[in-house]
């Protein structure tokens, strides 16, 4: 895997964290890697962005951002209030691939959901996953609501012939609910794609030593880590 793809069900499900833990497995193992954020929306210019917030957590890995737009909007909205140039898929493809020459690993975050337009012309992620042939993780919700845009997701991924690596529960709660658990064993089957992961909630709120120690714990070995699936599920839906 060079470049993979990570999108969300929506917005504030963990992308960004997500993202830091598979970095930060990656750079353990001696990879060289890049971050690439194609829309910053909602952050001033002197703030960090999402992927700085990547590089603080995960360490020495490239970050980039193409665009950045002061209003929290889809990145399409945002440009279009603020009167700068919207950014395009190809371009995120371009960038992804100059990246790639020079790093082992390239993780390009998006903004918000799988199909968040970046311009006028209805460009979106899934475009930049096509354009790179790349993988696409799926980072979700732990509860209620998750299974629906877990499968609408994974149901667009195929029809666009794009490959599912699968699932990561983006904030696992200390005290998962009834539904919470329930979901361990059904998002792989409405994802059709293997759980990967689970980050617990707070983690992006440790400091960086202990989230790199970490992280390889809340992935699982296709992404790295060491994270069993069948022994999490095992445990999270147990009466």
């Amino acid at each position: 895997m060079k470049v993979l793809v990570i999108t969300g069900t929506g917005t504030e499900v963990g992308k960004t964290v997500t993202t830091a833990a598979v970095a930060a497995v990656a750079v353990a193992a001696g990879r060289s890697v890049a971050v690439l954020k194609p829309a910053q929306t909602g952050v001033r210019p002197e703030e960090r962005g999402d992927a700085d917030e990547v590089a603080r957590l995960a360490g020495a890995v490239t970050a980039r951002e193409l665009a950045r737009y002061p209003e929290p909007l889809a990145p399409g909205t945002a440009a279009r209030r603020s009167g700068l140039a919207p950014v395009h898929p190809e371009e995120v493809a371009e960038a992804a691939a100059k990246l790639a020459v020079e790093h082992d690993l390239v993780l390009v975050e998006g903004a918000g959901g799988l199909l968040v337009r970046f311009d006028e012309a209805g460009g979106t992620l899934a475009d930049t996953a096509r354009l790179l042939a790349a993988p696409v993780l799926l980072v979700a919700p732990a509860g209620l609501g998750t299974l629906n845009a877990t499968e609408l997701t994974s149901r667009e991924l195929a029809a666009r012939e794009l490959e599912l690596a699968g699932v990561v529960i983006g904030s696992w709660p200390d005290a998962p609910d009834l539904a919470a658990r329930c979901n361990l064993a059904d998002l792989p089957v409405v994802a059709n794609a293997p759980l990967l992961g689970a980050v617990p909630a707070g983690a992006g709120a440790m400091a960086p030593r202990d989230f790199r120690a970490r992280a390889g714990g809340w992935l699982a070995p296709a992404l790295g880590g060491v994270w069993d699936a069948v022994s999490f599920t095992t445990a999270g839906i147990a009466p």
